[in-house]
């Protein structure tokens, strides 16, 4: 490969990258949200995200993001390539996210809250204080297989022009005849990417075994 082609694919990189942050950074107090809302069961909420939640859990991302490039100008609403991509890993990330935090809240002893709040906690201090860093210990692993998955579902971003690492490397595996250098390139790339997500997670984890042992 050439010195242009490594460059293509560093760039399809950071395109992977900044998508899956962006995708991760707003998909994660979405999903958290719409978790707390089905636990409160908030009648008509509570249905809502159960419908939202199932819907796009059973699309796959690929028609969903056609679905949100295509039919949002129709409705007056113009969407760019990224814009769309970015909309459609948030949703999909959201509506799984929420699942991981539910299964969490679900299993959340409630004694504890009801205690919390016996001693005159206010809501906003017994879930910081209480519900938030159990909760979250319980989904990390569920939480970072999410963040790894989204990570490696950004090709099909390219059906509507975004080129992220493997477009990159189809792009110069067609122009150069010679497919297999790019692509080992973009698995080389893509192993990091995973593997700075499952760090943090145990990151995370030694922090909090820590402030466990401190208290």
């Amino acid at each position: 490969m050439t010195a242009g082609d490594v460059l293509a694919i560093l760039q399809g990189a950071v395109t992977t990258v900044t998508l899956s942050v962006i995708g991760i950074l707003i998909g994660l107090p979405i999903g958290l949200g719409l978790a707390l809302l089905r636990w409160a069961n908030v009648p008509v909420a509570a249905r809502m995200i159960a419908v939202y939640v199932s819907c796009l859990r059973a699309t796959p991302l690929v028609t969903l993001l056609l679905l949100l490039f295509f039919a949002l100008p129709n409705i007056g609403i113009p969407i760019d390539p990224i814009s769309a991509a970015i909309l459609a890993l948030v949703m999909n990330t959201s509506a799984f996210n929420c699942e991981v935090w539910r299964a969490s809240l679900a299993n959340f002893p409630k004694d504890q809250y009801e205690a919390a709040q016996s001693v005159g906690m206010g809501a906003a201090l017994r879930f910081r204080r209480i519900v938030l860093p159990q909760i979250v210990r319980v989904s990390l692993p569920g939480l970072v297989n999410e963040m790894s998955l989204l990570s490696k579902v950004t090709p099909v971003l390219a059906v509507v022009g975004v080129v992220d690492i493997t477009r990159a490397a189809v792009r110069i595996g067609a122009q150069t005849y010679e497919p297999l250098p790019p692509f080992l390139a973009a698995v080389a790339l893509y192993a990091p990417i995973v593997f700075v997500l499952v760090y943090l997670q145990r990151w995370i984890e030694r922090r909090q075994a820590a402030a466990e042992a401190a208290a």
